[in-house]
């Protein structure tokens, strides 16, 4: 029998085929209907579920699949995975960390560029028959701030630095000896040695919220924010209410709390440039994490260690009660 694998993720049907050709049985459940309805019908034959970090897959799911062995996330972010659900279970979850870096770090400084020259306000002037000389900072010598520095964050850096002149400076987890850019060591400090500040860090319950209003007032009314990651590492009723105070420049941001939902109050400011969380969708990047799927569901059913585990809980007894 073939492996079985549940596709929830709606955006690499084009790239399937790679999982296909090594002998995988795949059902596709993007929307929530599809995936309920996918859940309860093949609930005995499914061994692998390929989803996304905001799509996740949740502990009632979980013990709907009794023969489910591994979980495949594509891109970095799991938020969403019940890792404990999984660790009782035995499962293995992996994710597609650093695939899609390049895709995300690209996204990230046209935002950063789009914003700071504020190209879609001069864009829809010049289509209204308009000709304003709008004055506009330039990123060389500026200050970019990253909050952090895996492998996106990296690509960032990297693409400031060489590209554009910037001094970088970063708060992480830990301190990165391989790179000399100038540690903060927590988010106030970073916004307050920033021009420009980027969100690279995954989500999840250790980064919720870490920008909120003091990290904000710290950016400064001549700041601006990027948010590729997630947008749960920003308080948003913070935000919003920062940039209709003008406390800080603006905004752009590629993720949002309830999507496809976007706050009413971000789409009518004129200092916030908005995308549908797209930053890491690329024909490379897309076919880079189903490659990575693919040889990780290959490794594990050959019975060999997964290229890129995620660490899970302990495991809870299931007799504590």
């Amino acid at each position: 029998m073939p492996v079985t694998v549940l596709v929830l993720v709606e955006t690499i049907n084009d790239y399937l085929p790679i999982l296909e050709h090594q002998g995988f049985h795949l059902i596709l459940a993007p929307t929530p209907t599809e995936r309920a309805e996918a859940i309860a019908r093949h609930t005995g034959q499914i061994d692998a579920v390929l989803t996304r970090g905001p799509l996740g897959l949740y502990a009632d799911e979980i013990a709907a699949l009794p023969n489910l062995k591994i979980i495949c996330v594509i891109g970095a972010g799991y938020e969403h995975v019940d890792l404990q659900a999984a660790a009782n279970r035995g499962i293995t979850v992996t994710n597609g960390a650093g695939v899609n870096a390049s895709s995300v770090a690209d996204h990230a400084m046209a935002l950063l560029l789009s914003l700071v020259r504020d190209i879609p306000r001069c864009d829809a002037a010049v289509r209204r028959g308009e000709w304003p000389k709008i004055m506009r900072p330039s990123l060389a010598g500026k200050r970019l701030g990253i909050l952090g520095l895996g492998a996106v964050g990296m690509a960032i850096a990297k693409r400031a630095s060489a590209g554009f002149d910037m001094d970088i400076c970063y708060h992480n987890r830990q301190r990165r000896s391989d790179v000399s850019y100038t540690l903060c060591s927590t988010p106030t400090e970073l916004a307050r040695a920033s021009d420009f500040l980027i969100v690279a860090t995954p989500g999840g319950v250790g980064t919720r919220q870490l920008i909120n209003r003091q990290v904000l007032d710290a950016l400064g009314p001549n700041g601006f924010i990027v948010n590729i990651a997630r947008a749960s590492v920003i308080a948003t009723a913070d935000l919003i209410a920062a940039l209709e105070q003008r406390r800080i420049a603006g905004a752009a941001l590629d993720v949002f709390d309830a999507e496809p939902k976007v706050p009413d109050a971000l789409k009518t400011l004129s200092n916030v440039i908005l995308t549908p969380h797209v930053a890491g969708l690329s024909p490379e990047a897309t076919q880079g994490t189903v490659e990575l799927v693919g040889k990780n569901l290959v490794a594990f059913f050959s019975g060999q260690p997964v290229l890129t585990p995620i660490e899970l809980p302990s495991a809870e007894s299931q007799l504590a009660h």
